[in-house]
């Protein structure tokens, strides 16, 4: 009888240490979900270009975002694809419906570092030739868009500061997460979830659902990356912003309004705030 209970007991560890569907490993991936290969658009100087567009592509309800560059260079990206060929098809349909010209295929991020594979392809000309792999440099487009981080970020997989440092790059922009159509209060979260889009990681739209998912964590103990989320209570939360150490955190104030770092000492920010997450 006891050997029968061992042996009960070393298959279910096994099948707990094997199996994908195990409950402790479904706990760090709830409501959390690598991104895929993405469609890249663009390389602006002006910022309302790329605010356009991404206007045009939610009209078509594609959820979309821009973002500024080390270059200073504006991009939009949009999609969250399974493999390289269904991004391809949807970036050739938008090209044919003269929604977006020369596009990039974005493939994605691993642990804060850029899939081996070559995912990034120039768009098809109109005469729909095929398309011809093109190996990027160093040095053009900062590789096509990936979070660009300082060396040692990515040296130590620090998913944290990789987060931090890529929302510091969005401060000063005047941002519109949905252009006329977002509601009140969306602009922020949707702001934090473009940042972690371009880390390779999908969290939940909302504020809310934001705070529903991820390890709590109390003030004493952020880090860089943490999201940091403010309101009446924790139903009623309608902000959120991204800490980047130091006590100061980027954040989407208002609708329209620009990106901007504000501390979280500040008066304002002490009464109303809820708590906060990490995700890696």
């Amino acid at each position: 009888m006891i050997c029968r209970i061992l042996y009960i007991a070393v298959i279910l560890t096994f099948f707990c240490l094997t199996n994908t569907g195990c409950a402790a490993q479904m706990k760090a991936v709830k409501g959390l979900s690598r991104v895929g290969f993405a469609i890249q658009v663009g390389a602006f100087s002006e910022v309302k270009n790329a605010e356009r567009l991404t206007n045009r592509l939610q009209q078509k309800g594609i959820e979309a975002f821009y973002f500024r560059k080390d270059s200073g260079l504006y991009a939009v990206r949009f999609g969250d694809f399974e493999t390289k060929e269904k991004a391809k098809k949807a970036a050739k349909r938008l090209v044919a419906e003269k929604v977006i010209g020369s596009y990039f295929i974005a493939p994605p991020q691993l642990d804060g570092k850029k899939s081996r594979e070559v995912g990034i392809e120039k768009a098809p000309q109109p005469s729909l030739k095929k398309l011809t792999p093109v190996v990027p440099k160093k040095s053009r487009e900062e590789r096509a868009g990936e979070a660009e981080t300082p060396d040692h970020a990515k040296a130590h997989g620090d998913m944290g500061a990789i987060a931090a440092r890529t929302a510091e790059r969005f401060v000063g922009i005047p941002y519109r997460w949905g252009g006329d159509t977002v509601v009140d209060g969306m602009d922020c979260s949707g702001f934090a979830r473009a940042v972690y889009n371009l880390c390779g990681v999908n969290i939940p739209r909302s504020s809310r659902e934001q705070f529903k998912v991820g390890d709590n964590i109390s003030k004493a103990d952020l880090k860089d990356g943490d999201l940091v989320f403010f309101g009446n209570s924790e139903a009623e939360i309608n902000h959120v912003g991204i800490y980047i150490g130091d006590g100061r955190f980027v954040h989407a104030p208002r609708r329209g309004d620009d990106i901007k770092i504000s501390g979280i000492e500040e008066a304002y920010f002490i009464k109303r705030f809820i708590g906060a997450k990490r995700y890696f």
